[in-house]
């Protein structure tokens, strides 16, 4: 005899329920999947490539959007840290008596301002577009494609002095190059660093710039996507599931930024390239394969 429709609703209640008394996460899964976003999000490796594919091919699930937030928050905390002799120094050029100092800070602040622009456009209109182009063939193909833009790139530019302050020409092609991070598998510290190597920036300058910018339209991403969107969904993880998240994104976000402005000091972008493609052939074997 078929079920009725309250029991059926009850079974699917109670199956929630025991769902929901279970940890969406481990602990070592947490510290793991920090270090994937820290690591990934700030290196031009792409974040969003790496953590859809790590839980998929490991067989774990899906913490949420609400994870993604607080990892996030990690990536911006590490940023913090690591640029926080940068920005203190840019705000107090900003105060500072008129003089060259204060209009190289004005610049910069404007080109910061300005170079934001497009990606905070882009993420509100076509937000929705990423989770639907979240397929292990697309990420691939864009680690592969994008890996070998950032080897070309950083190969047939010329090196040009160390600057502070891009120009406006670089600043608004690495402002737009941010919407190309809408794509996973593209990667925002990739793209813009590759726009900024286009532009003719040094190494160490298209970095730097890249690391700034990224700074606001984190915070953004955080508060727009924490606060507004998934506040309900943050309520419903383990307090500690969040902490750990956090903790690890923050920690290894911080190894990435000083790992790759001590390392592009004596070599290229060409590691993180190859990098990119071999993870982008293993990823079509296994595609081949399954």
């Amino acid at each position: 005899m078929a079920s009725s429709p309250r029991a059926h609703r009850a079974t699917v209640a109670a199956m929630l329920m025991t769902l929901a008394a279970e940890p969406i996460l481990t602990p070592l899964q947490a510290i793991v999947l920090g270090a994937v976003q820290g690591l990934s999000e700030l290196l031009p490796i792409s974040s969003s490539a790496h953590l859809y594919l790590v839980p998929t091919l490991l067989g774990w699930p899906y913490a949420g959007v609400a994870f993604d937030v607080a990892m996030h928050a990690g990536t911006l905390l590490a940023l913090v840290v690591a640029f926080w002799s940068d920005w203190l120094a840019l705000f107090n050029g900003l105060r500072g008596p008129k003089g060259p100092e204060r209009e190289q800070a004005r610049q910069l602040f404007g080109m910061i301002c300005v170079a934001t622009v497009p990606g905070l456009v882009a993420g509100k209109v076509l937000g929705e577009l990423e989770e639907r182009l979240r397929s292990v063939p697309l990420q691939a193909s864009m680690l592969l494609l994008f890996g070998i833009l950032l080897w070309a790139a950083d190969k047939f530019t010329k090196q040009a002095r160390e600057t502070r302050v891009p120009g406006w020409g670089a600043a608004l092609a690495v402002g737009f190059a941010q919407c190309l991070a809408l794509v996973p598998g593209v990667s925002r510290s990739g793209i813009t660093m590759t726009a900024g190597r286009l532009s003719g920036l040094s190494r160490l300058s298209a970095a730097r710039f890249s690391f700034m910018l990224s700074m606001p339209i984190t915070l953004a991403a955080v508060l727009y996507t924490g606060l507004l969107k998934s506040s309900h969904l943050m309520m419903q993880l383990p307090v500690s599931t969040l902490l750990i998240g956090i903790v690890s994104s923050g920690v290894f976000g911080f190894i990435a930024i000083r790992f790759m402005l001590g390392m592009l000091k004596h070599v290229g972008f060409g590691v993180f390239a190859a990098y990119r493609v071999l993870v982008a052939l293993a990823l079509f074997a296994w595609v081949a394969r399954h």
